[in-house]
């Protein structure tokens, strides 16, 4: 079965004014192939109030995003309730649980990663990265946020382009947005 992976998504909080979430836009299929330089993994839900991101196979992706939507407006856009039945569901469903993907939800007070073993974590730093060159990421964005006085913005930006200089799986079309 040929499966469809993409991508790194960084997000950093600033306070509660400058608040940024970005993505890279290439999508793999298997393990050589780009298929497409320009996706959009990153958006605004719910009422422009929620940056949401996702890494992981893109259909799964997608479906997870929709899911997530529909439960902030079960609770009346609760970020923390929305995610912790999201997890739930996703842990408990036969049909979810086989979705393969990674999210970053976050509002002007909460930033979270949920995954599909049920898990809502929520960092430690106001910063966070996933995907597979998250991890590349994660450290360009530890040393701008703590070292500079960047944006959330710009670091986000920066810190995609740096894991796109490193990372097969992530390039430089960096897409991001903001609260």
């Amino acid at each position: 079965m040929i499966e469809f992976h993409a991508t790194t998504i960084c997000a950093v909080r600033r306070g509660p004014d400058d608040i940024a979430i970005g993505g890279d836009g290439q999508v793999t299929m298997g393990e050589s192939t780009i298929m497409k330089n320009g996706a959009r993994k990153v958006r605004k839900i719910y009422k422009n109030s929620v940056l949401t991101g996702f890494a992981g196979s893109v259909a799964d992706a997608f479906t997870l995003t929709e899911k997530f939507e529909k439960k902030m407006e079960e609770h009346g856009g609760n970020l923390k309730r929305a995610a912790v039945d999201l997890a739930q569901m996703w842990r408990s469903d036969n049909g979810a649980r086989s979705l393969d993907a990674l999210m970053i939800v976050m509002d002007r007070d909460n930033m979270l990663v949920i995954s599909g073993n049920g898990e809502v974590i929520e960092p430690d730093q106001d910063f966070v990265a996933i995907g597979s060159g998250g991890n590349f990421a994660y450290a360009a964005a530890n040393g701008l946020f703590n070292h500079t006085d960047m944006s959330a913005e710009e670091i986000v930006r920066e810190s995609l382009k740096i894991a796109s200089s490193i990372c097969v799986y992530t390039n430089d079309h960096i897409i991001v947005e903001k609260l």
